[in-house]
């Protein structure tokens, strides 16, 4: 059985399975904490704060 771990982007936050960030193109960490799920982040005043342009899964924190 496989399990995938999910990694944070250390600009955007973003969570991905990649080891590089697909909107940044920097690498990702695999030490990170906190859930954030973005829907709408325009009407969003916890994504305007994280700069969270994306709908998606963010991480609050990243090591």
């Amino acid at each position: 059985m496989k399990t995938n771990k999910l990694r944070a982007c250390k600009k955007c936050h973003i969570l991905t399975e990649k080891e590089i960030c697909p909107i940044c193109s920097l690498p990702t960490s695999q030490y990170w904490s906190g859930y954030l799920a973005v829907i709408d982040p325009e009407k969003s005043e916890i994504a305007k704060k994280m700069n969270a342009k994306l709908s998606g899964e963010y991480a609050i924190k990243v090591r």
